[in-house]
């Protein structure tokens, strides 16, 4: 049976450092591209033929599927991604990334990389590994190597 007490400790000490390294690396994000942006093109640009079903990127965000549909469309109509029906299920839709919208997202992405490698260098690889895992076995998903 898990000790009560240090399963809140943990849960609190994860909580902390989540929401200081999360204000840290809050400044990677600019007007050209913000966070919940960068989200979003994380998803697409990981697609075959950087595409992803807007459920998939639904899926991924934090926020509500109203709010992420919101967001897409401001992303279309700034020329950071396009937006189709699904040929595949006619209620669903489409997202891909422009070139525009790849190019900015790897500006940001190397910045944003640089910065998350240097918040967690006080990890050796295998903490990393663990904390991945850990953190996955959290969310019920299988670690990815």
């Amino acid at each position: 049976m898990t000790d009560r007490r240090l399963a809140i400790d943990a849960w609190e000490s994860l909580f902390r450092a989540q929401h200081e390294v999360f204000h840290e690396i809050s400044g990677d994000f600019d007007d050209e591209l913000g966070q919940a942006e960068y989200d979003v093109l994380l998803t697409v640009t990981r697609g075959p033929e950087m595409t992803a079903r807007l459920r998939d990127v639904t899926a991924n965000m934090l926020i509500s599927q109203p709010s992420v549909s919101r967001l897409v469309d401001r992303m279309v109509s700034r020329g950071l991604l396009t937006k189709c029906a699904d040929p595949d299920d006619r209620r669903g839709s489409l997202v891909t990334a422009t070139d525009a919208g790849a190019a900015v997202f790897r500006r940001v992405a190397s910045a944003h990389g640089k910065a998350i490698a240097e918040r967690m260098s006080p990890l050796d690889d295998t903490e990393l590994a663990q904390l991945r895992d850990l953190t996955a076995k959290l969310r019920r998903r299988p670690a990815s190597a």
